[in-house]
């Protein structure tokens, strides 16, 4: 039963960093096609974000916290602590994977009733430090929880475990989008080809994603590399800013790629991007659920995705996995070959059938956040 509240219950979303990723797209996304009348957010930041969207979330009605980063856990505690005692939350609901331990203790030790952790994403060896720490944290992150979320199959069972996953005790929650947004569009195609110097008659090869050790892109480019020797009209366009943009500049021009390789840094249009791109390239050493694999599905575009992504990402027959024990030179060679046979349709229907579109995806999460609070008698 969908109850209509007289006024909205607040959720408070822990996010970490806001750096204008995936995840902060994601839950913002969810934020602005849920009836805002029933359910508002409030968004739970770490000091120092830089690209928070203070302005639009504040239209909306919601409210932005800043706090101090988890990493200085007893003042990070501390402060979350003071907030759910002041403010009373019926739910907190982080996404910030292992590292939910710390809000969820805090918000356990406040009485808040709905404590949600999110699993986002796994993890890989080649990130020792990371995977270390993640590995470590994961059985702790479930202590303080009283429910459990993923984006995908593979992330729920990284981060709950198969037996936990298998007894339906985690709620599968799409990374879905605005599927009329992301629509291939002619016009679009010409006029950001013209705005980034593209001919229209060339391959543009496109990635998009933060600068960081999990998105590959040192391997990335040696594959735009051996696609670059067997067809000079082909371009790589990398979206996104990170700790590793530098480092990736300077083996561009180590490589004499810079003449075919263009970096834009954050944007805000990706959802034309897609249309100006012929393949996406995404190599990524672990995802929990992509949502860039799942736009550019939508515009139609081929995809070539690395098979340790999570397989729901494979929405349409025409994108392909492949695995990252092989060698650059076979990346290249088979993304070529899928190109050369690939017809780019509207396929944004698709996507809406397979259950990533977000009017549908929202209403379902308003339902559950209303379930969880009618079994804890709060309404």
């Amino acid at each position: 039963m969908n109850k209509i509240l007289e006024k909205p219950i607040r959720v408070a979303h822990v996010i970490g960093k806001w750096v204008g990723g995936g995840l902060e797209a994601i839950v913002l996304n969810y934020y602005k096609h849920l009836d805002r009348s029933q359910i508002q957010f409030d968004f739970i930041i770490d000091i120092g974000s830089p690209r928070i969207p203070k302005e639009e979330i504040e239209k909306l009605g919601g409210n932005i916290i800043i706090v101090p980063q988890y990493e200085d856990t007893f003042r990070y505690i501390n402060s979350l602590v003071k907030l759910f005692k002041e403010q009373k939350y019926s739910i907190v609901h982080s996404h910030i994977n292992t590292m939910s331990v710390f809000p969820l203790f805090a918000a356990w030790y406040s009485n808040v009733p709905i404590r949600i952790v999110h699993s986002h994403s796994t993890s890989n060896k080649k990130e020792k430090k990371k995977d270390i720490m993640k590995k470590c944290l994961r059985p702790l992150s479930k202590w303080f929880a009283t429910d459990y979320f993923c984006c995908s199959e593979l992330a729920g069972r990284w981060l709950f475990g198969n037996r936990t996953y298998n007894q339906h005790k985690v709620y599968l929650l799409n990374n879905a989008i605005d599927t009329q947004h992301y629509q291939f569009n002619l016009l679009n195609r010409k006029i950001k080809r013209k705005e980034l110097s593209l001919n229209q008659s060339q391959i543009v090869i496109g990635h998009i994603g933060r600068f960081v050790v999990q998105k590959n892109h040192d391997f990335l480019i040696k594959i735009f590399q051996e696609i670059h020797k067997k067809n000079e009209d082909t371009v790589l366009v990398m979206v996104g800013e990170g700790p590793l943009l530098e480092e990736m500049k300077q083996k561009v021009n180590r490589l004499n790629l810079s003449d075919c390789v263009i970096f834009t840094g954050q944007r805000d249009d990706t959802n034309q991007l897609y249309s100006a791109f012929d393949m996406l390239l995404l190599p990524s050493l672990y995802e929990g659920l992509p949502v860039v694999g799942v736009e550019a599905q939508t515009s139609g575009l081929l995809c070539v995705l690395s098979d340790d992504i999570t397989k729901e990402t494979k929405v349409l027959e025409t994108t392909q996995l492949l695995s990252l024990s092989l060698d650059e030179k076979t990346w290249a060679q088979q993304s070529m070959s899928y190109f050369y046979g690939f017809q780019r349709k509207d396929t944004s229907q698709l996507l809406v059938e397979k259950g990533f579109d977000i009017n549908y995806e929202a209403y379902k999460l308003e339902r559950k956040y209303k379930e969880l609070l009618q079994k804890s008698n709060i309404i």
